[in-house]
């Protein structure tokens, strides 16, 4: 079955690889002059010809051009232009290094921090950030934080403060890939959703894919978050962190071998439960990360990288409570040039998530969790100045834990249990074109075929016409069915298989250099399911693989929308309009128990789950005062019909909310830069309110009341408002000096909002009368950080 995209691939390479008469490739690498980072998306353009080309995820470019005389311009946001003359009569390397824009040109220059939009790509639904303007923005506590940064974004939300994860137009977090360096992240959080896992200071480059996905990503149907970490400075020995109320952060980096090989290393650990003790608390909270990075230039056409991601959380109460959970990844990485046209990446990765939890009052010990293996390797394929290809292959080994259980001392009473691990594999190939058809229309379209594979697994249950779930008709709700026996396999036996053709395409078309019509399509499919019954997931959620009785999400997604940057490129306007339908979307019975479950099948729903919205950002992209203000509206709903006639079905089988629909979504961020010594930056954000259920009415039942509910999420937590606010102070470096100390006060929900995180109803004992409770995490946040670099 591989044999024919095998052989594809076979051809493009030796037909693509050939020559073109009279015509010549430009090629290289541009690095940033003060420390050799290579530079994501970097514009050469020639002028004379009214072509040209961004760098790729290395920093490397081609260009292939008729003979003769050209002016190459190269630009970058916050970097200064280079114009180099050239004369083009044979192949030629050209490798430039960009230096950094002094602080006095910042009025007339771009700001790093916002992306213009470039009119003519195809590309659409993306945002960018970098690792300077997530600096920027107000974050809780004053930690700088790549996940509350998105949330500014259109289209993006969470669950509130203190909440897990992120959702992307409508759609679950679980529905969104979180790359680092090409490996996957399965929880992105700290400190249950107060801090993200991404030290910014280790970030190079971070782009937000929501819709006209290229084909070389797969796995996941909502968004992809695709994150590249610095590499590190291979001319001089750098260090850089800060010091803030809870939390501190280093980074060192320097060179393996001068302007060939570098190393980075940082690390960030959160200290604030070190002074419980002093308030005679025995509680603990608290994170700590380490990201690593080596690279070695080994000649002109091959560079190696060695990545790594390892991160912990541990909370506990009065040492009777332990909870430990984490990421750890790694990454190896061979960049190839195979000629002047075709460039190569071969990746070998692992990824780990692992929950641990210890109840020593109970005496056990609780451990769960997800690794996958993965070796992908990807080209691409620069045929022309209007054609390029991606193409590439993905295997992916993955293996379930979803729990085991073992007793934690001698007189425990628990007895060890083991539910049975889950094996899977994933294998996938794609091939994706961007191609100029003219100098108005431009179009990226391709297509990725992804085979996956339920691998065999010691127990299995059958169940009476293969129904997990039966349905009480006296009782009128579901119920979990009997097994009626078990099946064992050996490893290597195929329990059941999905295969997938995953069709993208987008569109753009110029109506002139300052106004472009999109459009695109995305076919998409999702093997693995977060098996999670609140608005928000927890460390506790378990991961679960398609199979004989959960079968792989389906997505297809339509977007249009409208861009045009006016006033000399100083304002940029997006607006986008979508429409998303999702098969097999699960949910789950009424009284679902999803803990150390050994058949969650049996508490399982299949149905469809649809989104729409408007999306709209103005962006304000040069001068003193800078940002963008975000608007979305937008609708998400999941629909369980019921699979026979004499079955009701979730809500009656009819559409309801999803726990992370949100009407209305405002974000504004502005940022002014006062003067070599003082910026300011400020975070307005408004939300509609969480869907959740009340109690319609009550019953009693032996002096209990019991509370009745009505729809599923036929209720929503009052609506989200707060405003954040910082000042930045760099004091003037001392020319003797290498130390340069920078100072961020920051103000978070500065008019004190009391943002509803839930709503309990209680009954209070000295009344008798039932009443509602607001449970809030925050008010007002004062902080300070020092941040320092040398």
């Amino acid at each position: 079955m591989h044999r024919p995209i095998v052989c594809l691939f076979i051809l493009l390479f030796f037909f693509t690889t050939s020559k073109a008469q009279e015509k010549y490739t430009l090629f290289g690498t541009i690095t940033e002059a003060s420390s050799n980072e290579t530079l994501i998306g970097v514009s050469i353009a020639v002028p004379e010809l009214q072509t040209g080309v961004i760098t790729n995820e290395y920093g490397f470019y081609s260009l292939t051009l008729p003979k003769g005389n050209y002016t190459i311009i190269v630009s970058y946001i916050g970097f200064n232009d280079i114009k180099k003359e050239i004369n083009l009569n044979k192949d030629t390397t050209l490798n430039l290094q960009l230096n950094e824009a002094i602080e006095e040109l910042n009025e007339i220059v771009l700001t790093e921090d916002i992306e213009k939009i470039s009119i003519r790509k195809p590309q659409m639904s993306v945002n960018s950030l970098s690792s300077s303007s997530i600096k920027k923005i107000p974050a809780i506590l004053g930690e700088a934080d790549v996940l509350k940064s998105i949330l500014l974004l259109p289209g993006v939300t969470s669950g509130g403060e203190g909440a897990s994860g992120f959702n992307v137009r409508g759609g679950s977090v679980d529905q969104n890939l979180i790359l680092l360096d090409e490996a996957t992240i399965y929880n992105s959080s700290h400190l249950f959703g107060f801090f993200s896992v991404f030290n910014p200071d280790a970030i190079k480059d971070l782009k937000l894919y929501k819709g006209g996905i290229p084909a070389k990503y797969g796995g996941r149907i909502s968004s992809v978050l695709d994150i590249y970490q610095k590499e590190g400075n291979s001319k001089e020995f750098k260090a850089n962190g800060g010091i803030g109320i809870v939390s501190s952060r280093l980074l060192l980096e320097g060179p393996l071998k001068k302007d060939k090989g570098a190393f980075l290393i940082g690390g960030r650990s959160s200290y604030a439960h070190l002074f419980l003790p002093l308030l005679d608390n025995d509680n603990k909270a608290y994170f700590y990360d380490l990201n690593t990075k080596l690279n070695y230039k080994i000649n002109k056409n091959n560079n190696l990288y060695l990545s790594g991601y390892f991160g912990r959380d541990v909370f506990s109460i009065a040492n009777s409570f332990e909870n430990t959970y984490g990421n750890s990844v790694i990454n190896l990485r061979w960049n190839h040039l195979f000629s002047d046209k075709l460039f190569s990446n071969l990746s070998l990765i692992y990824s780990d998530y692992f929950y641990g939890l210890e109840l020593d009052f109970v005496g056990f010990k609780w451990n769960s969790g997800i690794q996958n293996f993965n070796l992908k390797y990807d080209f691409k394929n620069y045929i022309s100045n209007n054609l390029k290809l991606n193409y590439g292959l993905n295997n992916t080994y993955y293996r379930f834990n979803p729990g085991e259980i073992k007793p934690n001392r001698s007189d425990s009473g628990i007895l060890p249990n083991k539910l049975t691990d889950k094996y899977a594999n994933e294998f996938a190939a794609y091939i994706d074109a961007e191609h100029k058809v003219s100098s108005n229309l431009t179009l990226q379209y391709g297509v990725r075929w992804s085979h996956f594979t339920r691998l065999g697994q010691d127990e299995l249950f059958i169940y009476e016409n293969n129904q997990a779930v039966n349905f009480n008709t006296d009782f009128q709700i579901y119920e979990s069915a009997e097994p009626i026996g078990i099946e064992r396999f050996k490893r290597s036996a195929q329990i059941t298989t999905f295969n997938n053709l995953e069709p993208r395409v987008a569109l753009s078309y110029a109506l002139n250099n300052n106004n472009s019509i999109k459009a695109s399509y995305n076919h998409m499919a999702q093997y693995l399911h977060l098996l999670s019954n609140t608005s928000s997931p927890t460390p506790l959620d378990v991961w679960s693989p398609s199979g004989k009785y959960i079968k792989p999400q389906i997505l297809d997604q339509y977007a249009i929308g409208y861009f045009k940057n006016f006033n000399n490129d100083s304002y940029s306007l997006e607006t986008e309009a979508y429409y998303k339908d999702v098969k097999n979307r699960i949910d789950y019975i009424d009284g679902a128990n999803l803990i150390a479950n050994d058949a969650i099948e049996q508490v399982i729903l299949n149905g469809k789950m649809r989104s729409y919205g408007l999306e709209l950002m103005l962006k304000k992209n040069s001068g003193k005062l800078n940002g963008w203000l975000s608007y979305t509206l937008s609708k998400s709903e999941q629909q369980t019909p019921p699979r026979s006639t004499n079955e009701t079905g979730i809500n009656n089988g009819k559409w309801y909310t999803t726990s992370f629909d949100k009407t209305h979504d405002l974000s504004i961020n502005a940022s002014y830069n006062l003067n070599d010594k003082w910026s300011f930056n400020s975070n307005l954000i408004y939300q509609s309110g969480q869907p959740t259920n009340y109690p319609i009415g009550q019953f009693e039942y032996k002096d209990l009341s019991i509370p009745i509910y009505g729809d599923r999420n036929n209720q929503r937590l009052p609506s989200y408002n707060r405003l954040d606010i910082s000042a930045t102070l760099t004091p003037k470096k001392n020319k003797n000096r290498k130390l340069q100390a920078q100072w961020v006060f920051g103000i978070y929900n500065v008019y004190n909002r009391k943002n509803a995180a839930s709503i309990n109803f209680s009954r209070n004992e000295d009344t008798g009368n039932n009443e509602a409770l607001r449970t809030s995490i925050f008010g007002i946040v004062p902080s300070v950080t020092y941040n320092f670099k040398f």
